[in-house]
């Protein structure tokens, strides 16, 4: 068995006793490891110390009982492990820069901590090839964009260290950005309707930032005051198409271990390079949408 196979075991065991009481020495024992070296392990590879991916996961957990449910918050932190409901909500305000009560009254979305499939670090596949892993289906292919596309929407700039999927929490605030402008979608003129919709990261002028659009196809290159454009060029791209079991997976879940597996596994292992933006795209926000793309242009 390989080391990140061990490690793997644990996160799997983790996740599915969230509410148990939970040590290192029994996680270290389960991976066939020392408590020395699979703490080190875990840290290398999960990129987070075991006792705060362990508190991190919990509140998750934590976070979506408390929107889809009318459970006591008490209840709830003693069900994930959580000794009181004032360290649950010293752990949750922490994590996430909101309380329990304020989150359950107000549900905007939160960047949680990912549970890591390790098994995406380490597998290439071929061009045309899925690879599922996690309840996930990734697949990697190339497609020529014949003539450009247009689309337009709304933008905003963020830290980099605050990028979804990129290990910090706190509340989504790109998901604030995608509402506002389904909040004013109806009435922009030139919006094709059931168009795509895309959300692009791109680079920044502001150092330690990155700017991102999320926006929907137009008919026209024409973009109202207010609003702002993104033009997809003709050409070549490589798309990473994934799916999961549901949206709320879609968006929280697999679109940044798909963002992981192109960005750090599988363009490098192709030692391919790519212009400086990445593309998201939808068919729609819609609940029953379970599919999306990550659309890169290869440079050269």
């Amino acid at each position: 068995m390989h080391a990140w196979e061990q490690i793997q075991k644990t996160v799997d065991y983790v996740e599915e006793h969230l509410g148990d009481q939970l040590n290192i020495e029994a996680l270290a024992e389960i991976a066939a490891l020392s408590p020395f070296y699979y703490q080190r392990l875990f840290s290398r590879l999960v990129k987070k110390p075991v006792n705060e991916y362990i508190k991190l996961r919990r509140l998750a957990g934590a976070a979506d009982i408390l929107i889809n449910s009318q459970k006591r918050i008490l209840d709830i932190a003693l069900d994930f492990g959580f000794s009181s409901h004032t360290s649950f909500t010293r752990a949750f305000k922490q994590a996430f820069g909101i309380t329990p009560e304020e989150y359950r009254g107000n549900s905007v979305r939160l960047n949680n901590f990912v549970k890591p499939q390790l098994l995406l670090n380490y597998t290439l596949i071929d061009e045309n090839v899925p690879l599922i892993a996690d309840g996930i289906v990734i697949e990697i292919s190339r497609l020529k964009l014949a003539k450009p596309e247009y689309f337009m929407g709304l933008s905003t700039e963020e830290r980099i260290e605050a990028m979804p999927g990129g290990g910090n929490t706190g509340v989504d605030s790109l998901a604030i950005l995608w509402d506002t402008f389904h909040n004013q979608k109806t009435d922009i003129a030139g919006i094709t309707i059931d168009g795509d919709e895309i959300g692009v990261a791109y680079g920044s002028a502001k150092a330690g930032c990155y700017s991102y659009f999320a926006g929907a196809a137009v008919d026209a290159e024409k973009t109202p005051d207010g609003y702002v454009s993104w033009k997809l060029s003709a050409g070549e791209y490589i798309v990473c198409a994934f799916e999961a079991e549901d949206f709320e997976h879609l968006v929280m879940d697999a679109v940044y271990k798909a963002h992981k597996y192109l960005f750090e596994t599988w363009l490098p292992r192709h030692q391919l390079k790519t212009m400086p933006f990445a593309v998201e795209r939808y068919a729609s926000h819609d609940p029953k949408t379970t599919k999306m793309e990550i659309w890169v242009m290869p440079i050269g």
